[in-house]
Order: C-alpha cells, then sequence, then structure tokens
C-alpha cells in the first residue's frame, strides 16, 4: 500500500483516472475444512474489524476536518485508515471464500495474498464538503451488492465443501463485489478522490500487464448474470424487509389505540 504524498499519482500511468486496487491471486483449491468451518475460524477476526471500525469512525470525522481545509488526508491518518481498510480486506476476502489463507493479526501482511493499493492525492475539497451526499448512490449499489451476495453465499459455500474451490465465474463475481466495498470505503474514508465504479470488471489488458486474479478483473457473462443477480436479490432482500417492517409497525400501533369496549356493552 502506498502511503507517500505524490499529487501526481491520481492519474493512471496509461491514462485516465486511477482507482483502488484490489490484489487477489487467481481461484485456487482450497481445503474443504476450513470451507465447511469458515465463518466459525473469522469469528476472532470479525471482533477485531468491529474494533477497528469503531477507531476509524473517529479517525475519519478527524480526516473530513483536515481534508476540508488542506485538500489532503494528513500522512498519518492516510496510513492508520488505509491499513484498518487493508485488514478488512483481508478478512472480508476470506469470508467470502476468495482465499484460503487466514488472515493475519497484524497490520502489515506484506506476505499474505490479499493486497490493496493506496495512492495518498490531492482531494478536491468541494468533494469532501458533500461527500456525505455524493456516496449515497455508490452506497445503494454497495449495500444491494453485498446483501445480494449474502443472500446466497451459503450456496457458494456448499459449492466449496464439494469442489474444493470455487468455479471461475463465481469467483470473478465474488471479487468484483469485494473490490467495489472495497474501493467504495476508501471513498467514504477519503483515502481516494476516485468514485467507485467498474462493478462488472476491467478490459483486457496485454499478458504481461496482468499483476494478479484481479488486476485486471476480467467478468465473462456468467460472472456478469451473477453480479445482476446481487443487484436484484439485494433489491428483493430490501423490498421484503421493508413490507414486514411495515406490517409490523402497523399491527403495533392498531394494538396500541384499539378503543376499548365499555363494561357491559
Amino acid at each position: 500500500m502506498a502511503t507517500s504524498w505524490d499529487p501526481r499519482a491520481a492519474a493512471d500511468p496509461a491514462g485516465g483516472e486511477w482507482l483502488p486496487v484490489l490484489d487477489i491471486p487467481p481461484a485456487a483449491r482450497q481445503r474443504r475444512w476450513t470451507v465447511l468451518l469458515r465463518w466459525l475460524l473469522l469469528l476472532p477476526q470479525f471482533v477485531v474489524v468491529w474494533l477497528l471500525s469503531i477507531a476509524a469512525f473517529f479517525v475519519t470525522i478527524v480526516g473530513w476536518f483536515a481534508a476540508l481545509f488542506t485538500g489532503r488526508l494528513p500522512d498519518g491518518i492516510f496510513r492508520f485508515l488505509g491499513s484498518v481498510l487493508a485488514y478488512r480486506t483481508r478478512v472480508g476476502a476470506s469470508a467470502m471464500l476468495l482465499v484460503d489463507r487466514y488472515p493475519p493479526f497484524s497490520f502489515s501482511a506484506p506476505d499474505h495474498p490479499v493486497q490493496i493499493e493506496l495512492r495518498a492525492t490531492p482531494l478536491n475539497r468541494l468533494a469532501v464538503f458533500f461527500r456525505l451526499i455524493l456516496m449515497i448512490p455508490a452506497a445503494i449499489i454497495n449495500n444491494l451488492a453485498q446483501a445480494g451476495w449474502f443472500a446466497v453465499g451459503w450456496v457458494f459455500w456448499l459449492i466449496g465443501i464439494v469442489l474444493g474451490r470455487l468455479p471461475a465465474p463465481v469467483f470473478a463475481a465474488t471479487a468484483a463485489v469485494a473490490r467495489y466495498q472495497m474501493r467504495f470505503t476508501a471513498y467514504v474514508t477519503m483515502l481516494t478522490p476516485a468514485y467507485p465504479k467498474r462493478l462488472f470488471g476491467d478490459e483486457p489488458v496485454p499478458q504481461d500487464a496482468v499483476r494478479s486474479g484481479t488486476r485486471p478483473l476480467l467478468l465473462d457473462t456468467a460472472a456478469k448474470v451473477l453480479v445482476v443477480l446481487f443487484l436484484l436479490l439485494g433489491l428483493a432482500s430490501h423490498v421484503v424487509s421493508s413490507t414486514v417492517d411495515y406490517y409490523d409497525d402497523n399491527d403495533s400501533q392498531y394494538d396500541g389505540t384499539a378503543p376499548a369496549v365499555p363494561p357491559g356493552r
């Protein structure tokens, strides 16, 4: 993860806007017993991620004020938030069955197969000021994709147990969701000025430009269909949840305001 300040790093060397990068090796075999017990094994990691997320929330507030006045995140805040994001991404990739290796309890994990690349770049003060409003469309997409994946994640879990690996379309679609979440969080915490995008993958590049299984992230038709399915399932789950809450609230209100029947009548 790059942490040095470089005002030229906002642009990709190949041209265009530079986006935070998620590097994961191509889909490979996994031990079936670790797939079976994956979320149980990750329970301590979930607790650590929860605690780090609380700390990152308050640090982000401080960083927001700093970026609003200086047009950049202070180096210390950038390094901390970037390290938390890298930690969360490693745990998330393991939970989503993208890698078999257990994430270490450490900010620094240069040997772990899951890596992210961030660049400390200038921030537009106006975009920082309106960040909470600007992030809403991306937040909706991120929430729908995450909810949709978890709705069918148990199917992928069963597939992983049976096959000992994720099929290529499932791996690519899952990696697309994980990468979008990473880019969304990076944008919210002002680690990047780049709005999260490319949920449906990247364009092909020459073979000598390939750096990992997700750089570039290439989705075939089956993988793109899965991403669309995630979004639709996420939308359906939110609609169902809202409908149930609506009827529960109405029932509670009715029970609390129903007129009493006078005695003797």
